[in-house]
């Protein structure tokens, strides 16, 4: 794995034609939990979630791709549809991690996270419940801004590579 753009920016227009085009592909929300929450999670129940950083992965293959999802995301809804709807209304979200292409690259990074000594699962099954992971839910105590963050998802591998675009940002690319 190869880091090669710097952490947390918008990188060239290829990001907001993947969004303009309304590709299909894999993402992952960095969140901010300001404090320590339960929160009621659905069917999962009652989860604890520290003060720090989340990362969650997930993807968007369905009618308006990458585009239509992260539109939602943005937003604090008041009917949660997704797991991740219910943590939304006690985080801000810094950014969020974009790579269009195959269905396996949400797995693949949800391990990679995983295997990072500093990250830990706040709930098993969150996010995960239409596939064999864990969780696709990530805290972590440090920011993922550095250095130490950006390999786990900057693969050669993926085509296109995968490119971060701050949550402003990503609020003008997606407004009409």
């Amino acid at each position: 794995m190869t880091s090669k753009m710097p952490p947390f920016q918008l990188h060239g227009d290829r990001m907001l034609k993947t969004l303009a085009l309304e590709e299909k592909g894999t993402y992952a929300l960095v969140l901010r939990c300001p404090k320590k929450v339960a929160v009621r999670v659905g069917s999962l129940g009652e989860i604890s979630i520290d003060r720090g950083y989340l990362v969650y992965v997930g993807s968007a293959f369905g009618p308006g791709g990458l585009a239509g999802r992260l539109r939602h995301h943005l937003r604090r809804v008041g009917r949660p549809h997704w797991h991740v709807d219910y943590i939304r209304q006690h985080t801000e979200m810094l950014g969020v991690w974009l790579a269009s292409g195959s269905r396996e690259l949400e797995h693949r990074w949800s391990s990679e996270i995983a295997a990072l000594p500093n990250a830990k699962r706040p709930h098993s099954g969150f996010g995960s419940s239409d596939c064999q992971c864990d969780a696709h839910l990530f805290h972590m105590r440090r920011s993922p801004r550095g250095g130490w963050f950006e390999p786990v998802l900057l693969d050669d591998s993926i085509p296109g590579g995968a490119e971060f675009c701050r949550t402003d940002r990503l609020a003008k690319a997606l407004s009409p």
